[in-house]
C-alpha cells in the first residue's frame, strides 16, 4: 500500500450483501488498535483512536463495524502465534484427522489454508502425504512457516492470487479460513477467490465467533478493529450462494467462547444440505437476530454492567482502597476504553511475559508480572480478561489468602 493510504475507511454498504440499507445498533467508544501495547519510549506516542460503531443490515441480517482500520497496520506485523495456544493446535488436529478420512485426502490432494499464521494447522495434512499451501499477509510469520517446511505466500488472499494457485499447483480439495472472515473487509473478494480455487467435489471450511454467542454470553469486548464482521447463519447462506457457493454444513462449537464452523461447496458440489443449517435460521429468528431491537437491548446491559462497575470502584475509592486489573490482551482494550477505567487502576497484570513493561493502548496502563500481586498488595483486582476467571483465581491463591479480592465485571459484577 502507498504512504498515502488512509489508516481507517468508513463503509456505508453491507460487507455481506452489498445493501446500504444499515442501522448503527451500537456504539463502542473509541480505541486504539486493540493490542497496540507501548513500550515506555512510544508513550510520548499519540495513539490514534477508531471508532468501534456496530452496524447491521436491515437486508441481510449481518453485523459488522463500519470503519476498516487499514489492515496493514493490522496484520503486517502480527506476531499472535496459533502454536502458542496447546488447546486451538489440538482443535486443529481434531479437524484435520476428521476432513483427511472424510474426503480420502493423501498424495496429490491440495489443501490450502487463508491465513495460515504459523502452518500448525497445515502442518497435519502435510504429514498425511497432502500437497500444502498457506496464505497469510503477516510477512515474518510466513518467513517461519515456510522455513518449517510449510510454504507460505505472505500476501492477502484475493481472486487474482487464487487465479495464480490453480493455475500453477491445479484445484484445491480442502480450503481452510478458521478465524479469518471476521477480520477482512473485502469478503465479496474472498469468497470468489475461494470458488476459484475450489474442486468441483472441494469444500471450503470456516470458523467464526456466532453472534448469538456474543449476544447471550456478552461476549461485546470481543468488538475490536480486528473483528470486522460478527456472523450468524442466515447471512452467510445467503452471502454464498450470491457467490456461486452453497452453505451445507454448520456445527456449533466451544473455541472463542462460542463459534460455529461452516461448511461450503460450489453450487455444482455433490453434497446434501444438512437439516441443522435450516435449524439455526430458526433460531436466530426466534431469536431475532434480524432486527435492531436485539442489539439496542444489548446495548442497553451493557451500560447497566459498567454503571454498576464504576459505582462499585468509585465506592472502593472512597474508602481509600487500592484497585488494579488482570488481563492485557485485546479483548481487555475494549473493555479498559468502553468502561472508561484507564483512571481506575494503578497497573494491570498479566502472564505473558512479552507483555511486562509495557503500557495498555491509549490509557497507558502499565503491565507488571502476575508477581505484583504479591508485592504491591492491591486492596482489589478487576479481572478484566473476565472469560478466565476461573484458571486465574485458581493461580492467584496466595493473593486471596493474603487478604485480597477480584471482581469479575462479566457477565454480572461479582467479587471473589
Amino acid at each position: 500500500m502507498s504512504k498515502q493510504t488512509p489508516s481507517v475507511q468508513h463503509r456505508d454498504t453491507c460487507r455481506l450483501c452489498g445493501s446500504r440499507n444499515l442501522q448503527l445498533v451500537l456504539s463502542l467508544a473509541p480505541t486504539p488498535i486493540a493490542d497496540d501495547y507501548v513500550p515506555a519510549e512510544r508513550l510520548a506516542e499519540k495513539q490514534e483512536h477508531f471508532p468501534l460503531d456496530l452496524a447491521l443490515c436491515s437486508d441481510c441480517g449481518h453485523t459488522q463495524l463500519l470503519d476498516a482500520v487499514n489492515p496493514d497496520l493490522l496484520f503486517r506485523n502480527y506476531t499472535y502465534r496459533t502454536a502458542v495456544s496447546l488447546g486451538l493446535v489440538d482443535h486443529f488436529r481434531k479437524l484435520a484427522e476428521r476432513l483427511i478420512g472424510h474426503l480420502e485426502i493423501g498424495p496429490g490432494s491440495l489443501v490450502v489454508e487463508i491465513g495460515s499464521n504459523d502452518g500448525s494447522m497445515l502442518r497435519f495434512y502435510k504429514e498425511r502425504g497432502a500437497t500444502v499451501l498457506g496464505v497469510d499477509p503477516a510477512t515474518g510469520l510466513a518467513a517461519a512457516a515456510t522455513g518449517s517446511g510449510i510454504e507460505t505466500i505472505p500476501e492477502f488472499f484475493t481472486p487474482e492470487l487464487a487465479a495464480r494457485i490453480r493455475r500453477e499447483r491445479g484445484p484445491a480439495r480442502i480450503v481452510i479460513a478458521n478465524n479469518v472472515f471476521a477480520h477482512a473487509d473485502a469478503l465479496g473478494a474472498i469468497a470468489d477467490g475461494i470458488h476459484e480455487l475450489l474442486a468441483p467435489d472441494g469444500i471450503f471450511i470456516f470458523e467464526v465467533s456466532y453472534m448469538v454467542d456474543i449476544v447471550e454470553k456478552m461476549l461485546w469486548d470481543t468488538l475490536y478493529h480486528e473483528h470486522l464482521c460478527y456472523h450468524a447463519v442466515k447471512p452467510f447462506e445467503n452471502f454464498f450462494r450470491l457467490h456461486g457457493m452453497q452453505l451445507i454444513d454448520v456445527e456449533r462449537i466451544p473455541t472463542k467462547g462460542g463459534s460455529i464452523r461452516g461448511t461450503v461447496q460450489r453450487n455444482d458440489g455433490p453434497r446434501q444440505v444438512a437439516p441443522v443449517v435450516g435449524e439455526l435460521i430458526a433460531l436466530e429468528a426466534r431469536l431475532k437476530f434480524g432486527e435492531a431491537q436485539t442489539f439496542l437491548d444489548f446495548g442497553g446491559r451493557i451500560q447497566a454492567l459498567k454503571r454498576q462497575l464504576l459505582d462499585l470502584l468509585a465506592s472502593l475509592r472512597a474508602q481509600g482502597k487500592t484497585i488494579a486489573g488482570y488481563g492485557a490482551s485485546a479483548t481487555v482494550t475494549t473493555l479498559l476504553h468502553h468502561f472508561d477505567l484507564g483512571d481506575k487502576l494503578d497497573f494491570i497484570v498479566d502472564d505473558n511475559v512479552v507483555k511486562h513493561g509495557t503500557y495498555s493502548p491509549g490509557q497507558h496502563i502499565p503491565v507488571l508480572p502476575p508477581s505484583a500481586l504479591l508485592e504491591r498488595k492491591p486492596d482489589y483486582v478487576v479481572i478484566l480478561a473476565w472469560a478466565y476467571a476461573e484458571p486465574i483465581v485458581r493461580k492467584n491463591q496466595a493473593y486471596l489468602e493474603n487478604g485480597g479480592h477480584f471482581i469479575v465485571p462479566l457477565p454480572t459484577n461479582r467479587i471473589i
